[in-house]
């Protein structure tokens, strides 16, 4: 069986310098069968960057998108999350 790769790009509600607490609680927040496959960092404009998260999860499981998605934009220090990119793989 293969899985779901997704990746996200959250935009923090403030500048942020060091993103490991937030990473932190990002873990936190999925469910048990996601996980998070690697970060990255994009510039956004006057010191402002956006955090990228790749998150794989089990292609037979439906409705995790939407569930991803909303779970994060609950995290106080968040204040947007956009899809990059969603694609299946055989891993």
């Amino acid at each position: 069986m293969g899985s779901v790769v997704i990746v996200y790009k959250i935009f923090p509600k403030e500048v942020i310098d060091n993103f490991d607490p937030l990473k932190k609680k990002i873990e936190k927040t999925l469910p048990e069968f996601a996980a998070v496959r690697g970060y990255g960092e994009e510039p956004i404009a006057f010191g402002l960057k956006a955090l990228l998260v790749q998150i794989s999860f089990p292609e037979d499981k439906t409705g995790v998108l939407e569930e991803l998605e909303k779970q994060l934009e609950g995290i106080s220090e968040i204040s947007q999350v956009q899809t990059v990119m969603v694609r299946r793989t055989s891993r």
